[in-house]
């Protein structure tokens, strides 16, 4: 089923997405080589102490930690650990969403550790462009398929190939509410867009094949073929003056606890 929100339901949703943007924005001086992944979830649990929001991840279907990272061929869904450093080279994905006033906001972003390669960089860059491709679809009138299409072609174009096994999703009062959001599709097919309508959009590329699997920690999941995997998301809310992104960053971003 799905639920359209008020506006004064959305303005509370983009309360807690901004904060979200934040810490992301945040993260990228915390993302360094050396660091270890639980280093980073500390780091994430702090700001949400600090900016007074409830981490969405931690606990939910028994995922055990308040952020994913996932780190080169890891498409989603890492789990933090203190076995695990990043090196210089590495591209980390992120992905974060809280609880604020009982809404659900949930980001996601890959960033650079250090010096990265330019096969790497395009990787990344293409995949946001992808998300962007993705927003710019969410308006009142088009399909779910619509959407699909545009991130899908955008990404093939290039070359690589989106994650099916993995789609975006609504959310509201829930972290996974109706519908389910493909980053491929039919144009002209699938749910209409309507006001009020909110939903992640999230883009999971591979630079190889579309094929994942999960690892034995039973979350983590990563490409097939061992190619690298770059992943961005925002969550965002369908009105009548087209898509508005709810998780984008606000305030000063050099903003740090006392």
């Amino acid at each position: 089923m799905i639920t359209r929100k008020t506006a004064g339901e959305i303005e509370i949703m983009a309360e807690g997405g901004r904060i979200v943007g934040r810490i992301l924005k945040m993260m990228e001086d915390v993302v360094s080589p050396g660091i270890t992944t639980s280093s980073i979830e500390k780091e994430a649990e702090k700001l949400s102490d600090h900016f007074g929001i409830i981490p969405a991840f931690k606990g939910y279907s028994g995922y055990p930690s308040a952020i994913c990272v996932s780190v080169n061929e890891e498409v989603v869904h890492g789990i933090p650990s203190p076995k695990r450093r990043l090196r210089e080279g590495d591209i980390v994905g992120l992905d974060f969403g809280a609880i604020h006033k009982g809404f659900f906001s949930d980001s996601a972003v890959t960033l650079p550790v250090g010096r990265i390669s330019s096969r790497a960089r395009k990787l990344l860059d293409v995949t946001r462009a992808a998300l962007g491709w993705g927003i710019q679809s969410a308006v009142i009138g088009n399909c779910l398929g619509d959407l699909g299409h545009a991130v899908q072609s955008y990404v093939e174009g290039f070359g690589y190939s989106v994650v099916q096994v993995f789609v975006g999703h609504g959310i509201g009062r829930s972290l996974h509410e109706d519908p389910q959001v493909p980053n491929f599709g039919e144009p002209g097919r699938g749910i209409v867009f309507e006001e009020g309508m909110t939903v992640a959009i999230e883009p999971m590329v591979n630079e190889g094949g579309s094929s994942v699997r999960v690892l034995d920690d039973g979350w983590t999941a990563v490409t097939t073929d061992g190619g690298l995997s770059a992943h961005f998301e925002h969550s965002i809310a369908v009105t009548k003056d087209g898509p508005r992104i709810l998780t984008l960053d606000c305030g000063d971003p050099k903003e740090r606890l006392s």
